[in-house]
């Protein structure tokens, strides 16, 4: 499914009748409506972080609903695609903690190359339905990956975004870890306690602490 090493992770998971029913279904939905990622794109952020290279995982709520912004990466739009509100808060903080300027695409494909896991807890959408898939029953797989990144030997950096993304700190108990928490880089909550949070260089410094290479925040130099 995934062509990497979250296919042996998961293959309890994508053997099992129940898995193969719920995929059925989202490709029943896919087929009745219009729905983002593209369908081959549902699994993008395992496919370009292997479980064996996560150092951080930046947990989104569920897809862009909007046609040609979605590709199966929390937060981030395709090449050519305005960026939404929230990435350019990111991109707001990301200059105001690094001093790296925001690049011309919210493309964060080299991100996810340099070990950033950027997961959508939903992982579909139905076309100017935010949220519509949120009962579609994505959560047990999501939850389960978080649950397999708990117990990852190598330290890990969550980075949880607002209360949805914050929910799931019940699954990360492993001592380990790092947490770093603040509210949505929407412009609804992030001057309630996103800017001025600097999870890029909290996420560094514990990188360097725990003998690891930092993340290259900069998409222009990646």
């Amino acid at each position: 499914m995934i062509g990497n090493d979250w296919d042996e992770k998961l293959a309890s998971v994508e053997s099992s009748e129940g898995f193969k029913k719920f995929m059925n279904l989202v490709k029943l939905k896919y087929k009745e409506t219009t729905c983002f990622p593209e369908y081959n794109n549902i699994f993008n952020a395992l496919k370009l972080t292997p479980y064996k290279n996560v150092k951080v995982v930046i947990l989104g709520q569920d897809p862009y609903h909007g046609i040609g912004e979605a590709h199966g990466l929390s937060f981030s739009v395709q090449d050519g695609i305005k960026k939404p509100p929230s990435l350019k808060n990111i991109f707001k903080e990301l200059y105001d903690d690094l001093g790296i300027t925001e690049p011309t695409s919210g493309n964060l494909t080299n991100w996810a190359k340099e070990g950033v896991l950027l997961l959508n807890s939903v992982l579909t959408v139905e076309k100017d339905k935010p949220a519509s898939h949120k009962d579609l029953g994505w959560n047990l797989l999501t939850d389960h990956i978080i649950k397999l990144l708990n117990i990852k030997e190598t330290p890990i950096v969550f980075i949880l975004w607002g209360n949805f993304a914050r929910n799931k700190k019940i699954y990360i108990t492993n001592k380990k870890h790092l947490i770093i928490e603040s509210t949505h880089p929407s412009p609804f909550s992030a001057s309630s306690g996103f800017f001025g949070s600097k999870p890029f260089s909290k996420t560094n410094d514990f990188l360097i602490k725990t003998n690891q290479t930092p993340i290259n925040w900069d998409l222009k130099k990646s």
